[in-house]
């Protein structure tokens, strides 16, 4: 005897197969490139959050808002922000069972949002279209020849995003024509909502610095109501594309009000708050990360090698008491 579901349930079934692709989630760390060569004892570190995937994040610059060319030198800037030690790191990473997000980002002079690109011609635009291309597509060979698992194609470019789609899906044609792994943007958690592109990506990406508390400490309860509104956001924007949501980035700083404004570091006048850090990781853990439209994310960040500034009040969890927290939220099975 044979049996049949009815078409709503096999459409339903479907809907949240197509979504959750993957029992395991991508539990992934941002990995800051290191000024000289690294060794696979540098990654090591990683294991410590139970991580299975890690971002390689190499820099180009351009020097103002207002100044188009992108500019990226092989012979200059730090090794591991280069092809080749892009391509080194990646292998050492999949030594040690990570797989790789490549996320090629600009750095704009004095730490400008990049999302505020303010461009007046198209001859500008023409120039920053061709130098931005010459840049990611370089990369896009790079996780071609490496057979990196995901691929990124920009970073809150807000303005460049929504002023020149016919750009962005040519570009997204070209990648796919000598890049074969899954393909994301990076789009901010207030402007991801109208990126024109989903339907041409694998994964929706979310810088997700959505603000949760103007408390000092945040309490969870706090945390479980702020999430409620975003979660319907991000529900409704994964449901119209039928794709998974993948947050890009998440984070929070070690200091007082971390959950106020999540994209800020902390000034002189935050007190250090471990305590604050760990309820707001562990509250987006809780309310989102067995979402069915969650992919996973990559945790913002980790320094292989520590320099001059303090990390005390910083966004990374290393040696802080959220270390414990990434690793126990890593651990479980979702």
């Amino acid at each position: 005897m044979k049996f049949y579901l009815p078409l709503f349930l096999l459409i339903s079934t479907f809907s949240c197969l197509s979504q959750n692709t993957s029992k395991t989630k991508i539990n992934g760390i941002s990995f800051v490139a290191t000024r000289d060569t690294v060794k696979e004892s540098s990654i090591t570190p990683l294991k410590k959050y139970h991580a299975n995937y890690a971002a390689v994040i190499p820099y180009a610059w351009m020097r103002s808002l207002e100044e188009p060319l992108v500019v990226f030198n092989e012979r200059e800037g730090w090794w591991g922000e280069k092809s080749h030690g892009v391509s080194v790191t990646s292998k050492h990473m999949k030594n040690q069972d990570l797989k790789v997000l490549l996320k090629p980002q600009l750095w704009i002079g004095r730490g400008q949002y990049t999302g505020h690109i303010n461009l007046k011609t198209d001859a500008e635009w023409k120039i920053l279209e061709d130098s931005y291309t010459a840049y990611i597509m370089r990369f896009a060979q790079v996780a071609a020849q490496e057979n990196i698992s995901m691929f990124c194609i920009g970073t809150e470019l807000d303005s460049f995003v929504k002023a020149r789609p016919a750009y962005w899906k040519k570009l997204i044609k070209e990648i796919r024509k000598i890049y074969k792994g899954k393909l994301t943007y990076a789009g901010n958690w207030d402007s991801y909502k109208y990126v024109s592109f989903w339907d041409q990506l694998d994964y929706i990406g979310v810088d997700a610095y959505f603000p949760m508390s103007e408390e000092k400490t945040p309490d969870h309860n706090t945390i479980t109501n702020s999430w409620k509104k975003w979660k319907k956001e991000l529900k409704d924007v994964s449901d119209k594309y039928n794709k998974q949501i993948l947050f890009t980035e998440y984070g929070y700083i070690s200091a007082d009000y971390a959950g106020k404004e999540p994209w800020a570091n902390a000034g002189e006048d935050k007190a250090v708050n471990q305590e604050a850090q760990h309820i707001l990781l562990e509250g987006l853990y809780n309310n989102v990360w067995h979402e069915n439209w969650m992919a996973g994310g990559f945790l913002w960040k980790h320094h292989p090698v520590k320099g001059r500034r303090s990390l005390e009040k910083r966004f990374t969890t290393q040696d802080k008491k959220a270390q414990k927290t990434v690793h126990a939220a890593y651990s479980k099975q979702y």
